[in-house]
């Protein structure tokens, strides 16, 4: 990682007179918005590291997601696994545990909300009060800083190349762990079919449909 970070503020993000969001980050910004904005369909490998307390676990898998809000994260390591979302509740299997569970999709909004990029709903400015940037050869890390104290995250940082396509993401929690996305062959407006986002309990698995007991 190159030395020579430097923040930028929004124009509107703190009092008046604060300098304006410098022109090349804003249009990386904005080069970002557009390219998953105008994504129906996506296709990605992801490999997904958690650091907790020093410990460190990494899965990894594919990602397949159709607008709106459609997405199935399918893993090779460790197999079986699974995790998606019809657009209306999330599903989680894990085949380990023999455990199928179905939830609300705004109790499983958790640490991977900053993907929200990846269907096309991020807006930076509206997300984001300031932000930190650090070239990485032709690509640069920008790291945002929410809005709202009250997210389980405090700290996103996205690795952008210089066609716009984010391949590393890094989410640091309010509790001091890390939730690190690599992505790689990623795949615009593939063709996905619709019944990849219905989500059926496998035989003998316990189900628990918790999305009964959320508010």
């Amino acid at each position: 990682m190159a030395a020579g970070a430097w923040i930028v503020c929004l124009p509107n993000a703190n009092a008046a007179g604060d300098a304006p969001i410098d022109k090349d980050v804003a249009r990386m910004l904005k080069g970002v918005e557009d390219r998953y904005n105008h994504t129906d369909t996506l296709e990605v490998a992801f490999a997904e590291t958690n650091i907790n307390h020093g410990r460190k676990h990494t899965e990894q898998g594919e990602l397949y997601l159709r607008k709106p809000g459609r997405t199935r994260w399918v893993y090779t390591i460790p197999a079986g696994k699974l995790f998606g979302s019809d657009g209306k509740f999330a599903y989680a299997y894990f085949p380990d545990e023999k455990r199928f569970d179905k939830m609300s999709l705004k109790a499983s909004d958790d640490m991977k909300a900053p993907l929200a990029f990846l269907l096309g709903k991020l807006q930076f400015e509206k997300e984001f009060r300031e932000f930190r940037t650090q070239p990485d050869g032709p690509s640069t890390f920008i790291t945002g800083i929410p809005r709202s104290d009250k997210l389980p995250y405090k700290e996103v940082t996205f690795l952008i190349d210089p066609n716009f396509t984010i391949r590393w993401l890094n989410v640091r929690g309010q509790d001091g762990s890390q939730l690190d996305f690599a992505f790689s062959a990623e795949k615009r407006n593939p063709p996905i079919a619709e019944s990849m986002f219905k989500f059926t309990p496998p035989l003998g698995v316990v189900y628990t449909d918790l999305s009964q007991q959320q508010p």
